[in-house]
């Protein structure tokens, strides 16, 4: 995942977990250092002791034997253990073994006679230097003790950063999750919003440093809905002024037709009737488009669009030669309850139905089947369409092969306004079910639960 695709949540889970497990790190180390220098001077303590207490005894000793004997084992009867941590020589000053301990050799240590510390072959060991320099006690402490011990209690530091780490991350989550939740909920207010859901958020409930984005927000939605408003309002008024003067000048040209006989003059007068015909459809189709970019398509609220379906399928009947052409199929359970402006979506099954009609096989029923799961479809009989056709049909002005009247601005009218209704148009051809034909089939795609739960 790259770096500007990770949310704000989780890099910060990321990098307080890190930070505090490089402190906890860092705090071993100290602890490791300190441990050093302590453990260091416990164990030359206990040599310097071992050394002083001793003494007293080895000088007692050598004086009571005689010189013949051999280097006294002086823990050889009575061994206090396997192995000790701690052993000794008694020296004298060429450097001969006058006693040793039992866990040591014979052979002396390699520490020179000198009162004092030195390191080497593995030990520490301490000279300590009696009658004159004349006898020498050496105590040797395995180095090898004392970087075990170092270790111990370096892991002793360590093993709870293993639990640490993954306790670190879940409550670290947790407390971020706490507090990054007014900022989901305001990515979530937002994500929402479109043309058909321009109310005010509440900032009532979010923290001070996010009220000021809520309050911006909330003007420029304000000047959005004014802007919305206004470019609706013009589209209205403009629909009316056109269609006025279009209708009259249709009716005065029926009416000369009907007063003129036959002739060139009525002939040329039915060319401006049929004129004036594509023009309406036109000038509607375009009035349509332009609501349609307008975006009186999606709406904040859900609404039951079976009722509109009926209405449409009732007036299109009305003037069908065959009203039992169109076909309505509904499943049990479907329902289309879904926040979608009524008079768009009568305005995308009419351009469908329109459609269908016009071009659709006249001999075939046209049908309406309203399906489970938010789904609708319009099929239609005639000839399989390719795949380039459907593509080109979905272009605005884009006719397939008919010869049928048309502006080429159904679908695209359709397309745009499902697009505000959170909707998809999918087209293919044969059509389900059929071995030729047509089918535009729409799917309501669920909005976000706040969105759907205000109807």
């Amino acid at each position: 995942m790259r770096g500007r695709d990770k949310s704000m949540a989780q890099r910060l889970v990321v990098w307080l977990t890190a930070t505090l497990t490089c402190f906890w790190l860092a705090a071993t180390g100290l602890g490791a250092y300190v441990m050093q220098e302590e453990f260091g001077e416990i164990f030359d303590s206990a040599l310097e002791e071992t050394a002083a207490r001793l003494l007293p005894l080895v000088v007692d000793d050598l004086f009571q034997r005689s010189d013949d004997q051999g280097p006294l084992n002086f823990q050889q009867a009575a061994p206090l253990s396997e192995e000790e941590y701690v052993t000794y020589q008694v020296r004298d000053a060429s450097g001969k073994v006058l006693m040793h301990s039992h866990d040591q050799a014979r052979e002396p240590f390699n520490a020179p006679l000198k009162s004092g510390f030195w390191d080497g072959d593995g030990h520490r060991v301490y000279t300590l230097a009696a009658i004159s320099n004349t006898i020498f006690i050496q105590v040797a402490d395995p180095l090898g003790h004392r970087r075990e011990a170092l270790r111990e209690g370096a892991a002793a530091l360590l093993l709870p950063l293993f639990l640490l780490v993954p306790g670190s991350v879940l409550l670290v989550w947790l407390i971020v999750r706490r507090v990054m939740a007014p900022v989901e909920d305001l990515r979530a207010a937002i994500g929402v919003k479109d043309s058909g859901n321009l109310a005010d958020m509440s900032v009532d409930a979010l923290p001070r440093e996010l009220q000021p984005i809520v309050l911006s927000v909330n003007a420029l939605l304000a000047r959005l809905r004014t802007a919305l408003d206004a470019e609706r309002e013009f589209t209205a008024n403009s629909a009316h002024e056109l269609r006025t003067p279009l209708a009259g000048a249709l009716a005065q040209t029926e009416v000369l037709i009907a007063l003129l006989g036959d002739g060139p003059a009525r002939d040329r007068a039915r060319q401006v009737e049929h004129a004036l015909t594509r023009l309406a459809g036109l000038t509607e189709k375009l009035l349509q488009l332009s609501r349609a970019e307008a975006g009186i398509g999606a709406a904040d609220r859900a609404i039951d669009l079976l009722p509109v379906i009926d209405l449409v399928v009732t007036d299109f009947r009305r003037r069908m030669d065959d009203p039992g052409r169109l076909e309505v199929l509904r499943a049990p359970d479907a329902r289309l309850f879904e926040p979608a402006d009524p008079d768009a979506f009568a305005i995308v099954l009419r351009n469908l139905v329109e459609n269908a009609i016009r071009h659709g096989a006249s001999d075939e029923p046209i049908t309406l089947r309203i399906e489970e799961g938010a789904t609708m479809s319009i099929a239609n009989g005639g000839p399989v369409l390719a795949t380039e056709e459907l593509a080109a049909i979905r272009r605005r002005f884009g006719r397939g092969r008919t010869q049928a009247p048309g502006s080429g601005l159904g679908l695209s009218i359709v397309e745009r306004l499902l697009q505000q209704m959170n909707a998809e148009l999918v087209l293919s051809s044969p059509a389900s079910g059929r071995d030729s034909g047509f089918e535009a089939r729409i799917r309501f795609l669920h909005r976000a639960a706040a969105v759907m739960a205000g109807g």
